[in-house]
């Protein structure tokens, strides 16, 4: 996603001052509010009524359960189907936690179980419902004889629920609680019919799945109902997948309670998805569309000295400068006393030996550790040379040029068996410094040369500007483009060499294990390569270490980057079409970046900080994650989009219905419910899609009900207090009995059996 360095140069952002400080979100999760108490009044109401004029209501939903009293408007419980039971040993006891109270405690947290099956409507763990059942019975304040629940009870289920699952609902309502009755229903349908639905499509979007139900005259055609295996729940696992692929390495935690806020809060439906994704991370704007989540965090903490602090402490450093100084120059001026002490030795040495016989002389030069006297000679000089050096370096001066002896290669030419032992030596000597000057006298031609041919290079280029300045730019221009090739690769080479499971890490490996080999072999026949370098992790430590190199590979890059610079420089200096956006540099300025743009924003990063390490940029995933439901193919399932399921149902399966209706009647009320369908443009999507699927002309209504998450609890109240409707379809504790917990009743807004 990086811009090509052969790509326009991208449009710049606004200075940063002009770019208002990021307005932070802070996570959020679900966590324990408050102790609830039983409610005993609802149930004392419930009694004077008598059982056929109240019941109790459970709306049974995988997000919440929603529980209350049917003369009531609004649910008293709404808790989530999570429970937690563990046993503290150090103090004997057991202790169990239902819906929100399991985050009350830490431990209990690690114990959570879920009552429904993840991504689906299904119940799967029944202990985990007979405890949240339970919990909702003692908080509604319900006391019958025995303990039984002797009211009514009213539940929602998913569209097509399992027969199994019926039956273990059915039979713990009945054998546990020896409820009075029970009957089911299904929780759009309650929600269609509180909003006073006859004849339309309900669109149910919640937190398990996405359902489609045609309805006419209030009964569901369940036969031609569709599901979508995409919800709230299927959201904030891939928003949690993308940040973690977003930010491999983030240091906060993040789990899919925190995400499925972040959906609720932060995404939204985009009106037109191709269009708005490609200008998304323009830098106009990007400040609105870019939401930072902050996570918590530990600054780390830097002292800020005073300007006397910082001034007293440059002071101390000149001192300790000035004193090392001073160290040096006595050090110097004493080792520069003790040479011309030396010196004064020697030369009063080299003076008695004018008047000492061979034998005496031979005595003393071996007393002093020297050869001969032409080895007093060389060090007397060296000696004088030396001091006199350090004079010049200490006092000043122009340096005194040293004097160069001619060499002397005399013994060359005499042949070996005229020369003593001590004379082949000098002789091989010599030969040895007539080799090292031609080999330097040689270098120096060389180079000479090379310069020669440089500023003749230099020459021709020069002309060649002048004289053809359109091809001479042409060539500035490809070699600048393989060049920026040429470090393309290296830098991709670099990082596969980095990961020893890449093809060129492997085969590089390979041929170090050949070269290490006792017996190596240009190619190893099949079957027969029983090397095992590489196996161990230290192996790879050798292969890590080969690899770094002494720094030729820094070196080269080096040399590329100034050759690329040079070449920029001459395309800047006679190119008017290449600007200073063009360059390298400006094209990986972070700026320029639209990498930097979709991970950190239009703000600089820094990476010391601990505050902006612990940001969350939440940009294009705002759009893309409810995307899912219109393009299911986004997150990789294999199923068709809302608005395609909804034209199938209108166009193909309504037409085939042997009734009045016509499909046309079902699109004058398509009705939204369930928490997900609340996303911003839920409702506008629907509608624009449906009409490029449609005839020309044809009309549609789209409506969204007055609460999404409450009205199915509410219609199922609304059923319960409108008299004949609900006593005919529920199953009484006689008939339980009689016939089975396979036996249910239909009825409009229910099942149909199968």
């Amino acid at each position: 996603m990086a811009p090509s360095a052969t790509e326009p140069a991208a449009q710049a952002p606004e200075s940063e001052n002009t770019i208002p400080p990021p307005k932070l979100y802070t996570p959020r999760e679900t966590h324990f509010e408050r102790f609830q108490k039983p409610q005993p009044d609802g149930y004392a109401e419930a009694v004077s009524r008598g059982p056929e004029g109240a019941a109790i209501v459970i709306d049974n939903g995988s997000s919440a359960t929603r529980a209350g009293w049917s003369f009531e408007d609004n649910p008293r419980l709404n808790i989530t189907p999570i429970f937690s039971k563990y046993r503290d040993r150090k103090i004997g006891k057991t202790y169990s936690f239902v819906g929100e109270d399991v985050y009350a405690d830490t431990t209990a947290r690690g114990h959570m179980r879920n009552a429904f099956e993840a991504g689906s409507g299904i119940v799967s763990n029944w202990d985990v419902m007979e405890q949240l059942l339970d919990y909702t019975f003692i908080k509604l304040g319900v006391d019958g004889a025995n303990g039984a629940v002797d009211m009514p009870i009213v539940m929602t289920e998913t569209v097509a629920n399992l027969a199994y699952s019926r039956k273990s609902m059915t039979e713990i309502i009945f054998e546990c609680y020896q409820a009075p009755s029970l009957a089911y229903g299904i929780d759009s349908l309650f929600s269609y019919d509180y909003n006073d639905g006859k004849t339309g499509l309900v669109v149910s979007s919640s937190h398990s799945s996405t359902h489609l139900i045609p309805v006419l005259n209030s009964k569901g055609i369940l036969t031609q109902a569709a599901r979508l295996n995409w919800g709230g729940s299927q959201s904030a696992e891939y928003l949690l997948k993308l940040i973690r692929l977003k930010y491999p390495t983030y240091p906060g935690k993040i789990n899919a309670s925190q995400t499925e806020y972040m959906v609720r809060e932060h995404c939204y439906l985009s009106k037109n998805y191709e269009q708005e994704l490609s200008t998304y991370l323009d830098w106009t704007g990007l400040e609105d569309r870019d939401h930072v989540i902050q996570y918590p965090y530990t600054e780390e903490v830097i002292i800020q000295k005073s300007e006397e602090e910082l001034a007293r402490i440059a002071e101390k450093r000149k001192e300790s400068g000035r004193r090392l100084q001073e160290q040096a120059a006595k050090m110097r001026l004493d080792k520069l006393i003790r040479k011309e002490q030396e010196l004064d030795y020697y030369r009063d040495l080299q003076s008695r030996l004018a008047d000492q016989s061979k034998k005496e002389i031979k005595r003393i030069l071996d007393a002093e550790d020297f050869k001969d006297e032409a080895a007093l000679e060389k060090t007397i000089k060296e000696l004088d040379k030396s001091i006199r050096k350090a004079r010049t370096k200490d006092v000043g001066g122009p340096e005194i040029e040293e004097e160069v002896e001619e060499p002397d290669y005399s013994l060359l030419e005499t042949p070996d068996d005229q020369l003593d032992e001590a004379g082949i030596k000098q002789k091989r000597h010599q030969r040895l410094m007539k080799s090292n000057n031609e080999a330097r006298a040689r270098a120096k031609a060389e180079k000479e040369r090379e310069k020669a041919r440089i500023a003749e290079e230099q020459r021709l280029d020069d002309e060649k500007r002048e004289n053809h300045l359109e091809a001479w730019l042409e060539e500035r221009r490809v070699a600048r483009l393989d060049l920026i090739q040429k470090i393309k690769d290296r830098e991709r080479l670099k990082a596969d060499l980095g990961n020893r499971k890449s093809l060129a890490s492997q085969m590089r490996m390979k041929s170090i294990a050949n070269l290490a080999s006792d017996t190596p072999t240009k190619k190893r026949r099949r079957g027969g390569d029983d090397d095992t370098f590489g196996a161990n992790d230290d192996d790879w430590g050798v292969y890590r270490q080969i690899a770094t190199g002494e720094g030729s590979d820094d070196e080269e890059e080096e040399d590329l980057g100034t050759t690329l610079k040079n070449l920029e420089g001459d395309l800047l200096k006679y190119d008017p079409d290449f600007t200073d956006q063009h360059t390298l540099d400006a094209q990986t300025d972070w700026t320029k970046s639209l990498i930097h743009a979709f991970l950190r924003g239009p703000r600089p990063f820094d990476p010391k900080s601990q505050a902006e390490a612990h940001q969350i940029h939440l940009n294009v995933e705002r759009i893309r994650v409810p995307e899912v439901i219109f393009q299911p193919s986004i997150a990789g399932l294999d199923q068709a989009g809302i608005i395609d399921i909804a034209a199938d149902i209108l166009t193909h399966r309504l037409g085939n219905l042997p009734s009045a209706a016509a499909p046309s009647d079902f699109l004058k009320d398509i009705f939204l419910t369930g928490g997900y369908s609340m996303l911003p443009n839920f409702d506008e999507r629907i509608r624009e899609g449906l009409r490029a699927q449609l005839p020309a002309g044809a009309e549609i209504a789209v409506r969204r009900a007055k609460d999404p998450v409450l009205d199915a609890w509410r219609g199922a109240a609304k059923w319960v207090g409108g008299g004949s409707g609900w006593k005919s379809a529920r199953v009484t504790r006689e008939e339980y009995l009689e016939k089975g917990a396979e036996y249910f009743k239909e009825h409009n807004l229910g099942n149909a059996y199968s």
